[in-house]
């Protein structure tokens, strides 16, 4: 069966996938659910507890995907200012300072166990704790839903799970929360975006969308012979110049 979306996503499902995802409902309580949303940054810190930093790989990965982070500068020796919002424990944010040193970073994330792996990295000058961005002070963003801090004119930079990733298919129907929403067994929660969904939040806003697609990617294992299909949303959202 071969899935189509506005996006131009294409994915070969086999008939058992097709089956699974056709006949998924909600089957997660409304009390169970409201449980998962109230201890939602208790599941997270806990996963970082049994984790510490070694679940998820360095992804240096970002400025080949991500251009505008070489290429946005007004002068060669600007200094870049982004914004992480969700940076777990800097897998993103380490390899990126270290590839690139005239970048300053805010980062922040909804788990104060991770914060406190970033604060003792090596690239970490200083810490605070910050309530409140002066607006407009970024010139990237890297992810969504915070984007009052962005200068006009500049982007917001995206990459989460995409709609049938492999580990969307693996999930259990008794983990289903809601469309593309699903729980782990440790709580945890993991969103599938579709890139018109995806759109439609930022279109909304006024935002210009630069770039939506699917990247498709595999992650072999020759020791075990398993070959895993991903995909991932990668999109770039320009917030608009301020009216004259």
């Amino acid at each position: 069966m071969i899935i189509k979306n506005q996006t131009t996503l294409n994915l070969i499902l086999s008939p058992q996938e097709a089956k699974k995802l056709a006949e998924d409902q909600i089957s997660v309580s409304d009390f169970k659910q409201a449980k998962l949303e109230k201890e939602a940054q208790k599941n997270w810190d806990l996963f970082y507890k049994r984790n510490s930093i070694n679940f998820f790989k360095d992804r240096h990965w970002t400025t080949r995907e991500f251009e505008e982070l070489k290429t946005c500068r007004e002068f060669e020796d600007q200094k870049l200012t982004i914004l992480e919002a969700g940076c777990g424990v800097g897998n993103c944010l380490f390899p990126l300072l270290e590839e690139d040193l005239n970048i300053f970073a805010y980062a922040c994330d909804f788990s104060p166990r991770a914060v406190e792996y970033v604060k003792v990295g090596e690239n970490v000058l200083n810490f605070k704790k910050l309530d409140l961005l002066i607006l407009n002070k970024v010139s990237l963003l890297c992810h969504i839903f915070v984007c009052q801090v962005l200068k006009p004119g500049k982007c917001v930079l995206f990459r989460d799970y995409g709609l049938y990733d492999h580990a969307m298919l693996r999930f259990k129907s008794a983990s289903k929360l809601g469309e593309n929403f699903y729980v782990r067994q440790d709580g945890t929660r993991s969103y599938f975006f579709a890139a018109d969904f995806l759109a439609e939040l930022f279109l909304s806003e006024g935002y210009e969308q630069v770039v939506n697609e699917y990247v498709l990617r595999e992650t072999v294992n020759k020791k075990e012979g398993l070959c895993v299909p991903r995909v991932f949303l990668q999109s770039k959202f320009q917030k608009p110049q301020k009216e004259t």
